[in-house]
């Protein structure tokens, strides 16, 4: 399983959409429906906001074995 950052980062890469874009952790936070505080609280802790990654899977239709496991 994934730690935190390597699952925000394989969020990072769908919000990107296969772009060689650069997705800012306020995007991140705005797709999780979280504010970018409490984003910035959580990515210090390095603890995974699993119930809001789980309703942006829901609402992607993205498979979350992808973003938590290789």
């Amino acid at each position: 399983m994934k730690d935190f950052h390597g699952v925000i980062q394989k969020l990072k890469g769908h919000l990107a959409k296969g772009k060689d874009v650069k997705v800012l952790d306020k995007e991140v936070a705005n797709a999780l429906e979280i504010s970018q505080a409490k984003f910035a609280t959580i990515k210090k802790r390095n603890s995974t906001p699993y119930e809001s990654i789980l309703k942006f899977c829901k609402k992607e239709e993205l498979c979350c074995n992808e973003l938590f496991f290789d």
